[in-house]
């Protein structure tokens, strides 16, 4: 019998969200567990759905009701759902490159091709980036996804947009004109080095900008789920589901 589990505690305060939610069904309390459990399995191995241990289920049944969920926002919502008491005082931005897996090409053009999917090749060959925002305590807020080519910068507004709050903290790809205006528009503290090749370069809080390990450790954590070292997955909306699943159980610890 396969040891990976969820606790009885997280499983109770993840269940009794499932029973609000709207268009699932979870009247059955031991087999939404057992799925939900099928789900966390396959996120912590890596395994092919069709290697699922027979415990959990026939595998294209729970996968049928993981890509159902994927359809219905279930996931995403279950992180924004246990993410609503954050520590606002600084939000913190890194990115990571992920390899993606041969199988997690073929995106069909109709539905906008590998790039709409956040897949792309950087120097490490076919990737997918991981962009990332982290409340002062190191939770997790907001994940978007790129190809693995992209430019950390691009995508520090959209991850910082519509939070309020008191300070930024990043590495020197995010000095960027764009980004600070964006900041200082907020009336928010920023803690990001200035760029080698800046003319005038700004004063560094070094003492404030060692918690910024608090995204690298983040970053870390989720990458113990194989599944998200490795990108698999052909479609964003699957990748990404897996990503909240992974950040919701952080925010449960």
């Amino acid at each position: 019998m396969t040891t990976r589990r969820l606790d009885d505690t997280t499983w109770d305060r993840i269940y009794s969200y499932l029973k609000l939610t709207p268009r699932i069904y979870t009247g059955n309390e031991q087999k939404t567990r057992t799925f939900v459990e099928a789900v966390y399995w396959i996120m912590r191995t890596g395994a092919q759905w069709r290697d699922l241990p027979i415990e959990f289920g026939k595998w294209n049944s729970v996968y049928s009701r993981f890509t159902n969920w994927t359809d219905r926002e279930v996931w995403t919502k279950m992180l924004d759902n246990f993410s609503e008491d954050p520590d606002m005082e600084w939000l913190l931005l890194d990115s990571s490159v992920v390899r993606a897996h041969p199988c997690a090409a073929g995106a069909l053009q109709k539905n906008g091709g590998q790039a709409a999917q956040g897949l792309g090749r950087s120097r490490g060959g076919f990737s997918t980036k991981i962009h990332v925002a982290v409340e002062a305590l190191g939770n997790p807020m907001r994940f978007i996804l790129t190809g693995g080519q992209a430019n950390d910068a691009t995508q520090a507004i959209p991850l910082l947009e519509g939070f309020d709050f008191d300070g930024v903290i990043a590495d020197r790809a995010y000095d960027a004109d764009t980004i600070l205006e964006f900041i200082t528009k907020n009336e928010a503290t920023i803690i990001i080095p200035s760029k080698k090749n800046r003319i005038v370069q700004r004063d560094t809080d070094w003492y404030t900008y060692k918690e910024r390990n608090l995204v690298e450790r983040f970053i870390n954590k989720i990458k113990q789920c194989r599944l998200i070292f490795t990108r698999y997955e052909k479609y964003a909306s699957r990748y990404m589901a897996f990503l909240s699943f992974a950040a919701t159980l952080i925010w449960l610890k």
